[in-house]
């Protein structure tokens, strides 16, 4: 009998394997025809069923399954079934946990949601697991800068920063600080400095899920890694005796930015006084630190002064009344977004921030530096104090005429009561100034004897500088000059009446920066308005001439009765290049022109019509093409007419100073939309480069060794996430010496591609020995052949972009060096050939 039963289960486990290959065989044949039917969802569905059941097929339907789970993703993500997608990617990883495809694609998915760390990690793994793939890499490239800021970089170069903080921290420690807690900790420095200093209790929090897991790897590689306890969240969800057995004697940190709270610095130290540090000292003379509490930094004292910067005033005020001929509506003010924090309610920053000592054209301080406030970090009662507390009035004098374009503010931090900072514009330091810009005033001259005001708040846990207004001393009375003085008794009565029907302050319209700098781009328009000129007055002409050739009977026959009455068909324009675009009325004054603009937010669209309106456009002559279509992703389509576009405006240089994504396709698209005789803008772009050696580009981009770390090995770590390219850059200020003269490096042609080429080698000859360090890139952009702008220009709203160097190639002049220039999906790679 048991043999019985053994061939029994025999044949019932012939009979499932029987059923289980055949089951993966239709299931097979199921999924490949659901592909061939572009039925994604059941091919994906198929496949799984296929994976679970036979795992031994995973290498021979992996690239087929990739395709499938890429093309069922993008059908879930337009149908928004984001939770869905997120499934199947799951599913897909149980699978095949060490693929690279899947990863990029996941990774891909997260980062358009606004994932960033998450998206990271996965652009991270995919380039662990295949260093040659491509698309990962420049994923990684392009995410490496969202969730590893590069601040970073130059915050740990900066070794008298560095130094100043460990001596504080082991001051603190040798006089009786036993715990220490670092609060936002990023990679760990702090904490190691407080260990080596010798406390026996190390504590460290980070938020940031890459820069935790980045820390400990830094832990670890510094054999520290059973030493501190890191724990991966705010220090504002810290228990005790959850997370930390007790209270701490010391808590350091460096959370703050360039306007000192930006960082939430007040909060997270209410907070640690409140649940997590020792009680402070008593003034009573006792000395032994063990039994009490205290925070380095000890506290800060915020500086400001008044300065005139041009560089800073074209990137926040529009100072133009007309632009290559369209007028700008005295209703009409635009802002950037610093202005508009400070009257709503939102907790934006009310600041920028610049390096004031690499500003292009420099500043000029037109008041004495002057105290904003101070902090006091081991004062639980003041540090509550900033948020209740009443704004209070500044009023500076000046010291030199000139132009109040913003208020500077930095600070000195106070380590201890020996060991200080500064974040002056006038140290060499790693940090930047934060820069309030002066916007909505109606006259920014100041004069010697006037005075400059303002109000002073911490509101949000920000320093907020608002109503600042010019002060002029006459007659013996301070008179604010913050609005237009009428000059008659007639035209106050008018402006009264006004208000009866209009809004007195005008219509408001918010720009980012690089917007308004675009505004004030004067050559930018003047080209686009001769090119656009140009090809709308060639298809007029031969439209004009066709309609006389193929009608010439007719004409002469009525030319006396209806040659006043006949409207030539208009010309259509479509301009989808990015952000806020006048290009679309300017070519409205060619007219009879039908003009597209594809701004998206209706306050744009509002500020656009009314400068139509002000330059007495016929009302069809300005539409808004995002309002035609059904799906906004499919933004290039024919405009809804017999008619193809005449003129097609895409943007091909990003503002960082890097070439668009996806701009070649949108190119392809474009030329099928295009008129005979039509145009893309630009035509072609051409990008130039040079060799220079630079220290600044090294600093800004890989941390340099363990010196300036101060013997921890870091620098492996974090450069993990060093990017090739450096954005942003001015070359006009970047401290460097250029090695060679600029030379051609790629063309990209937008209405002729076959005149692109991916790759190519240049040849570039040394003309100053040294050592190149990195390979500065900008571009000019061809409107047409005699229509050029110019990327590196000053007046320019585009900056420029940098190749750095993985090492330092020492050179002679008259030494001949070989550049691999790669174009691939918008991106541009540069390898040096020695």
């Amino acid at each position: 009998m048991p043999n019985s039963k053994r061939r029994s289960r025999h044949r019932r486990n012939v009979g499932q394997e029987a059923g289980r290959r055949e089951l993966v065989s239709r299931s097979l044949q199921s999924a490949q025809h659901c592909l061939e039917n572009q039925d994604f969802g059941t091919a994906y569905a198929h496949y799984l069923l296929v994976l679970n059941l036979a795992p031994e097929l995973k290498n021979d339907v992996k690239e087929t399954f990739q395709y499938t789970l890429c093309k069922w993703a993008e059908e879930l993500n337009s149908l928004t079934r984001f939770q869905d997608l997120f499934d199947c990617y799951e599913h897909a990883l149980e699978l095949f946990p060490n693929d690279e495809v899947i990863c990029n694609s996941m990774g891909e998915h997260l980062f358009r949601m606004g994932f960033r760390d998450e998206a990271a990690a996965y652009f991270h793994k995919a380039v662990k697991l295949n260093p040659d793939f491509p698309d990962a890499k420049e994923n990684f490239y392009r995410v490496a800068n969202w969730v590893v800021e590069r601040w970073h970089f130059i915050m740990l170069n900066d070794a008298n920063r560095n130094l100043l903080y460990q001596k504080a921290i082991e001051k603190a420690v040798c006089s009786g600080c036993r715990s220490v807690l670092d609060i936002g900790t990023g990679t760990g420095i702090l904490s190691m400095f407080a260990k080596k200093a010798g406390a026996p209790s190390v504590y460290a929090c980070e938020l940031s899920k890459t820069m935790y897991e980045l820390a400990c790897e830094v832990l670890a590689a510094n054999d520290l890694d059973g030493e501190i306890k890191l724990l991966h969240m705010k220090s504002l969800d810290i228990e005790i005796p959850k997370h930390i057995p007790e209270r701490v004697s010391l808590v350091v940190t460096e959370t703050v930015d360039s306007g000192l709270f930006g960082e939430g610095i007040v909060e997270s130290l209410i907070h640690a006084w409140e649940h997590l540090l020792l009680p402070p000292k008593p003034n009573d003379g006792r000395v032994n630190a063990e039994n009490y509490g205290k925070v380095i930094p000890a506290g800060a004292i915020v500086w400001g002064m008044a300065v005139e910067c041009g560089e800073i005033r074209r990137h926040h005020r529009v100072g133009a009344k007309e632009i290559a001929g369209v007028c700008l509506p005295e209703t009409l003010e635009f802002h950037s977004p610093v202005y508009a924090s400070v009257n709503s309610d939102e907790s934006l920053e009310p600041y920028t921030t610049e390096k004031l000592s690499r500003v292009p054209g420099g500043y000029t301080a037109l008041t004495e530096h002057f105290q904003i406030l101070t902090a006091n970090f081991n004062n639980l009662q003041e540090l509550k104090s900033f948020a209740t507390r009443k704004p209070s009035k500044i009023n500076m004098p000046v010291i030199k005429a000139g132009i109040l374009d913003a208020i500077v503010v930095w600070f000195t931090l106070q380590l201890d009561d020996e060991h200080t900072l500064s974040t002056s514009p006038s140290e060499d330091t790693c940090w930047e100034q934060a820069v309030y810009p002066v916007q909505g005033l109606l006259d920014y001259s100041l004069r010697s004897g006037d005075s400059v005001t303002m109000e002073i708040s911490c509101q949000d846990c920000y320093l907020r500088i608002q109503k600042i207004s010019l002060v002029t001393s006459e007659y013996g009375m301070d008179v604010e000059r913050n609005f237009k003085e009428k000059n008659s008794e007639a035209e106050l009565c008018s402006a009264l009446a006004s208000l009866q029907t209009t809004n007195a302050l005008g219509q408001e319209c918010m720009l980012e920066s690089t917007e308004i700098a675009l505004l004030n781009n004067r050559r930018y328009h003047e080209c686009f308005k001769a090119a656009i000129g140009k090809v709308l007055s060639s298809l007029s002409l031969r439209e004009h001439s066709m309609d006389v050739d193929s009608h010439s009977n007719e004409l002469n026959l009525e030319k006396n009765q209806s040659k006043n009455s006949v409207t030539p068909d208009p010309l259509y324009v479509l301009d989808v290049s990015e952000g806020f675009s006048i290009l679309p009325v300017i070519a409205g004054k060619f007219g009879p022109v039908k003009a597209y603009s594809s701004v998206e937010k209706e306050q744009h669209q509002v500020a656009l019509g009314l400068i139509s309106e002000a330059n007495k456009f016929p009302k069809e002559t300005l539409e808004f093409w995002l309002n035609h279509l059904q799906d906004e992703n499919m933004v290039l389509q024919r405009p809804k007419s017999d008619k193809l576009w005449s003129i097609i405006i895409l943007d091909v240089i990003e503002t960082s100073g890097l070439i668009q994504q996806d701009v070649m396709e949108k190119a392809a698209i474009s030329r099928c939309l295009l008129h005979s005789g039509g145009k893309i803008f630009p035509q072609h772009v051409k990008m130039y480069g040079m060799l220079v050696e630079s220290r600044s580009l090294l600093l800004e981009t890989t941390v340099q060794g363990t010196d300036p770390t101060l013997g921890f090995n870091i620098a492996p770590f974090i450069n993990q996430f060093k990017v090739p390219v450096r954005v942003f850059l001015d070359m006009s200020t970047l401290p460097h010496t250029p090695l060679s003269k600029s030379v051609e490096l790629l063309r990209v042609d937008l209405m002729n591609p076959y005149l692109n080429c991916s790759s190519r080698e240049v040849k570039v000859e040394v003309c100053k020995a040294g050592h190149v360090t990195g390979i500065p890139f900008w571009y000019h952009v061809y409107l047409d052949e005699d229509t050029v702008l110019d990327t590196s220009s000053k007046s320019s709203h585009w900056k420029q972009a940098a190749i750095v160097l993985d090492k330092p190639i020492q050179v002679q002049a008259g030494d001949e060096l070989v550049l691999d220039v790669q174009y691939r999906n918008s991106n541009v790679s540069i390898t040096v050939k020695q």
